[in-house]
């Protein structure tokens, strides 16, 4: 009924149902919030001299500051969410940072010292970092799943994607992914699940020279690492051959969801409302056979 071999992954990108304009950073929010407490107080002091002076047409102090008092919420809202994000994120980076100081320790068999400049820095909030005020959830991007992480190197072992890669009903027997990919624990997750990881650790040439395409596999490196096995297998004639199916794989599904099925954003707000969308797309038939999409 399924039958996987080799498997390709990669990510695309789709619009939230959000506006960029909705989105801010913390610093912004602080200059905004800022702003609004000067006309609340402008406003307060209007109210206070009404009696005396004529007001503008159409002008209701107090609808005004209703409204700019919800505005208030809103951004207090939205910062103290910026600054929860920012503490998980430490929090996690630390925890990572301690679990890695502790294998270093337990191989060299000798107390582990971290340089303090290596450690994660705990910030209560970044003045760059943003939220979208119409769908949290959901981030403006500086580059099978839907996430908000802004690179892929946690992606491929990340929460569900565990159990897709190992085991049931079609298991992989190769996952080809570009350098976004490439991680240790992602070598690793791969090679647990016996799948043989081929992700490349830099970016590739788009026209290597016909000498270096034609060019014979370096000696193996001694003793090497699983990192370093894996990508010495790319450098071999038959990882070469298996890593260049990875854009013929990829590229056109996405070609067929954005262009064919003409989706380029997505309905529904919330991350978890955007995967099952997103899933519902993955799954949709293409409107009629993959031979008529091609040349």
């Amino acid at each position: 009924m399924l039958k996987l071999g080799t498997v390709g992954l990669d990510g695309t990108k789709i619009h939230a149902n959000a506006s960029r304009h909705s989105a801010l950073s913390y610093e912004q929010a602080g200059k905004i919030e800022a702003q609004l407490k000067a006309e609340v107080a402008e406003l307060t002091a209007m109210a206070e001299a009404a009696d005396q002076a004529d007001l503008a047409d159409g002008l209701s102090i107090p609808e005004e500051l209703a409204r700019r008092e919800e505005r208030l919420a809103r951004l207090a809202e939205a910062r103290a969410k910026i600054e929860a994000r920012a503490r998980e994120r430490f929090e996690r980076e630390m925890a990572e940072h301690e679990a890695k100081m502790a294998a270093c320790a337990a191989k060299s068999k000798t107390p582990a010292r971290s340089p303090a400049e290596s450690r994660p820095r705990h910030r209560s909030r970044g003045p760059t970092e943003q939220i979208n005020l119409t769908d949290e959830d959901s981030g403006i991007m500086p580059v099978a799943d839907v996430v908000q992480a802004r690179n892929d190197k946690k992606h491929s072992t990340d929460g569900e994607q565990d159990s897709r890669l190992t085991g049931g009903v079609g298991q992989p027997e190769a996952l080809l992914a570009d350098s976004g990919y490439f991680s240790e624990t992602n070598v690793g997750a791969c090679q647990a699940a016996g799948i043989e990881p081929l992700i490349a650790a830099g970016r590739q040439p788009h026209y290597p020279a016909l000498s270096e395409r034609l060019a014979e596999a370096p000696p193996a490196p001694e003793n090497p690492s699983s990192v370093e096995a894996k990508l010495y297998r790319l450098r071999t004639p038959e990882g070469r051959r298996l890593y260049a199916l990875r854009k013929q794989t990829l590229e056109p599904v996405f070609g067929i969801i954005n262009s064919v099925l003409s989706f380029r954003q997505f309905s529904l707000r919330g991350l978890d409302k955007v995967r099952g969308e997103w899933s519902l797309v993955t799954m949709a038939p293409w409107p009629g056979t993959p031979r008529d999409y091609l040349p």
